[in-house]
Parts: C-alpha cells; sequence; structure tokens
C-alpha cells in the first residue's frame, strides 16, 4: 500500500477499535453475545470473546466487504451503523438472520484485501482473533450492491469517549448518596474523585477535575513516559544510570542512604520509583528523559491537562500538580494500548503491582481483587490512582485524591471506605446506573 494512504487506514483502526467498544461492551444481557474484545489499532489486530462456544466465519463478499460471522451469538442490541471515513467507510454490526451476528466491514471503491490473508486464530472455544492485512489499492469498478445489513438504525457517533479511547455510558447516580453522605461525615477533608467501569462505561465523577498537590502519583506518568522513550529505542532497560548529588534527595526511598556516583540500571531505578516510590530514583529518571519541562510537554500531548512537574522531588510543599481525572486519563491510554507498546504496558502494569503502599485504594477491594497503581503522601495530602481487576474479570479505574489535617489517619480511612463503597457497588451483578448523558466530564 502506498505511503500517502497508511494514515487513513490507522485512523479507520482506531474508530473501529472506538466503534467495537461501543457496540460489544455496551450489551450486559446475559444471552449468548460478544462478551469482550481488544483491538490492536497499530496490527489491525481483532481478539474477542463470546459467551458462549463459536466458530466464526470470514468471507469476502465483494471486493469491498468483509464479513465476519459469529453464528450462535445472538447480538441482543439494534444493529449499529458507523461511518468511517475515505478508505473504510463503514462498518456495522447486527443480527445476520435469526441466530447469528455478523460485524460487516465496507471499503472504499478501488481498495479490497486479499481474504486468504485474513488470519483466524482460535485461543479457546469462546476467544477468538483476527488478524486484518494491509488494505490494496486496485482499480475496481464495485456495482451498487444492497448492504448485507440493512441500515435501518440511526448512525452512533463516538462523542461521549473519555480519553479519547473508552466510551462513557451513565453517571453511577445509585452510588452518589452513599459517597457524598461519607464526604459529610469527613466535611474537614478535600476531596475529588473519579472512577470509570471499563465494561460498561459507567463512571462516578465527583470533582474529578478538581487540581491538588500530585505527590509521588506524578511518578506514575513518569513511568509511561520511561516506556515510551524505551519503545522509540532512546533508552535501555539496562544502561547504567549515575546517582548524581544533584539528584539525591529525601523523603521515601533508600537510594539516598547510598554513595553519590553509584550506577543502577534503569531497570533498577524505575522500579524503586513505583515500588518503594523512591524520590532519588524519580529525579535519576527525570533527568534522564529530558528534564521536567520535556515531561510536561509529553503530558500535554496525551490531553493531561493538570499534570505539571514544577519541582524535582521531594516536592514536599505540593507544587507538582494532577487532578483525579488526569490519573484516570493516562491509565485508560495505558490499558488501550495508546501510549506504549503491548510489552512495555504489561511491564509497566506489573511494577505497578508491586507497589509497598496498600493503606489507600487497595484497602477498600475484595479478596482476590488485583490493583496495578501509585500512591502519593506528602502530609497534608494523599492519593492514589489504580487499575483494578476484580475476580469476575471487570475492570475500573480509580483516581482519589484527599487535602486533609497533616498526617490524620482520618483521610486514609476516607479513601479506604470509598474504594469499598465502589467495589461493592460494581461487584453487584447488574449495577444501576442512570439513564443521564455525562455532562462534568472532561473529553
Amino acid at each position: 500500500m502506498r505511503r500517502t494512504h497508511k494514515h487513513n487506514i490507522v485512523k479507520a483502526s482506531w474508530v473501529l477499535a472506538s466503534f467495537l467498544s461501543t457496540c460489544l461492551l455496551g450489551s450486559t444481557v446475559k444471552a449468548a453475545t460478544v462478551a469482550n474484545w481488544h483491538f490492536d489499532s497499530n496490527r489491525n489486530h481483532l481478539d474477542f470473546t463470546t459467551d458462549e462456544t463459536v466458530q466464526p466465519r470470514v468471507q469476502l463478499l465483494t471486493p469491498t466487504r468483509l464479513a465476519i460471522d459469529l453464528p450462535g451469538v445472538t447480538l441482543n442490541y439494534p444493529q449499529v451503523t458507523q461511518k468511517i471515513g475515505p478508505v473504510t467507510q463503514q462498518i456495522q454490526i447486527g443480527q445476520f438472520g435469526p441466530n447469528s451476528t455478523r460485524i460487516l466491514i465496507t471499503l472504499a471503491p478501488g481498495y479490497t484485501l486479499d481474504p486468504a490473508q485474513v488470519h483466524l486464530q482460535e485461543k479457546s472455544p469462546n476467544h477468538w482473533s483476527v488478524q486484518l492485512p494491509q488494505l490494496t489499492r486496485v482499480a475496481i469498478t464495485q456495482p451498487s450492491i444492497p448492504p448485507v445489513i440493512t441500515p435501518e438504525q440511526p448512525i452512533v457517533t463516538n462523542r461521549n469517549l473519555f480519553a479519547g479511547v473508552v466510551p462513557l455510558n451513565s453517571s453511577m447516580k445509585a452510588l452518589e448518596p452513599q459517597i457524598k453522605a461519607l464526604m459529610s461525615r469527613y466535611s474537614f477533608l478535600t476531596t475529588g474523585m473519579f472512577f470509570l467501569d471499563l465494561d460498561t462505561g459507567n463512571y462516578l465523577d465527583i470533582k474529578g477535575d478538581r487540581v491538588f498537590p500530585a505527590a509521588s502519583t506524578i511518578k506514575l506518568p513518569i513511568l509511561i513516559a520511561f516506556f515510551q522513550d524505551l519503545d522509540a529505542g532512546k533508552v535501555r532497560l539496562d544502561e547504567k544510570l549515575t546517582m548524581r548529588g544533584d539528584l539525591v534527595t529525601n523523603g521515601s526511598g533508600d537510594m539516598q542512604y547510598e554513595r553519590v556516583g553509584k550506577k543502577y540500571t534503569a531497570l533498577e531505578t524505575i522500579t524503586k520509583m513505583v515500588t518503594i516510590s523512591d524520590n532519588t530514583a524519580t529525579n535519576m529518571i527525570i533527568d534522564r528523559l529530558g528534564g521536567a519541562a520535556k515531561l510536561n510537554q509529553r503530558f500535554r500531548s496525551w490531553g493531561l491537562k493538570d499534570t505539571v512537574i514544577r519541582h524535582l522531588l521531594a516536592d514536599l510543599r505540593g507544587t507538582n500538580t494532577t487532578s483525579s481525572q488526569d490519573m484516570a486519563r493516562v491509565l485508560a491510554l495505558l490499558v488501550n494500548n495508546k501510549l506504549v507498546s503491548p510489552s512495555s504496558k504489561e511491564q509497566a502494569l506489573d511494577i505497578l503491582r508491586h507497589t509497598t503502599v496498600h493503606t489507600l485504594l487497595p484497602a477498600g477491594l475484595g479478596k482476590g481483587a488485583v490493583i496495578a497503581n501509585k500512591t502519593g503522601d506528602i502530609g497534608f495530602l494523599i492519593g492514589d490512582a489504580g487499575f483494578i481487576t476484580m475476580p469476575n474479570g471487570k475492570h475500573y479505574l480509580a483516581a482519589i485524591f484527599v487535602k486533609r489535617p497533616y498526617k490524620d489517619t482520618r483521610g486514609r480511612d476516607f479513601i479506604r471506605q470509598v474504594s469499598q463503597l465502589v467495589y461493592n457497588y460494581l461487584n453487584q451483578p447488574n449495577p444501576v446506573a442512570t439513564g443521564n448523558s455525562p455532562t462534568s466530564v472532561n473529553f
């Protein structure tokens, strides 16, 4: 394929991911249907699961129409049509016959793909992947053929996307009275929080855009920036970083007690930065990535509005800032493979799963839940942000900050109780949200 068309294909792939997220994750019906999916837009790779065993069939209906049929799968929601762009013109998902679902991808006239190069792989009887090849520009005269799925439903647009990747559904209004009652009991605290159910798009946003001192949660976006540079070949995990005197600082971590000039691998440094929240390690990584100004520019390019490094650590005055929405945003981009490669994502999440402070968000989770998170504590401010996997397979994002009287343990108790309320709410078989459209979330 010519270079001039590559951008269009990548863009179409991204929209396909957003479209499928709206369609495939939006259903809460328990009948046999599409249960989950993952689409890697960099590789044009679709991964999906169904509630029951399925044997997908892929066929090129015409040179410009590719069908992925799922026999035995009932869609359980109306057909959806998504207009894409000049190359991948349209994608439809709908009921095809009484007991089959069809995903139909329509290309522009003059484009096609080789069906022999569409690779269908079975990972388990209800877990499959489809690898799409590159689109090819050829001289094709496309006759007028009626769509295989009749376009009876209105076009669905993706106006309400959090971080550009997670379709928002409804606010968790049923949960808000419990949270606000808790806030009333802890009225001496100033808080902001944002929680997002990645499976349904339901969210809880209470002052999620309120700006707070970042404390050590600033290490989360720094970690992701490091892995971006690793993917780009700008840094290596085994390269040696020197602990210079101007980078040594107090506060959390044990590197401050080692001799100046000691060398650590980059992997050792970023691991200490996160797992034991080492401030000296953080300063070394900030320095290695080009300094605060370059990192701030990177954060802005991710759409982070409130996340700014103004001072090397330990920033005990709280001049470095962020917000709950910003922390949730960077996590949403991470887990949706928008910032780093899949292998770097998994390595970053693994480091975040080994943090040693478990008194905030983790303290409110049920048995068997797994969290990848980063906390922050500068005495008058505590915060936590994480990606939670529940035993039932659900995933959600959590971010919360609390200003409190200096070292008052009631701030910690408040976060634990909020975390527990959200977890218990999402652990219900069918959590009740509301039909209201998103209002307060900054997209």
